[in-house]
């Protein structure tokens, strides 16, 4: 019994450490964002390029192929 004791207290140490450590970790990326967001401007984001629409494949095309790999 007492081995199951010991374990349930590794257990919770455990998961009390994990938790600990990510509530570190949100701070952090939220005190982070907040430092970003703050000198943002010193840096802006190039808008992003548009592409062209590719035209569109032939239907017929791909239908044959279909066949033919089905039928051969």
């Amino acid at each position: 019994m007492a081995i199951i004791g010991q374990g349930l207290v590794l257990m919770l140490a455990g998961m009390g450490i994990v938790f600990a450590f990510l509530i570190v970790l949100i701070i952090t990326a939220k005190i982070t964002c907040g430092f970003v967001a703050k000198f943002d401007h010193i840096l802006p984001q190039d808008a992003p390029k548009k592409k062209a629409p590719k035209a569109a494949a032939s239907d017929d095309a791909d239908i044959a192929l279909a066949i033919a790999v089905a039928l051969g």
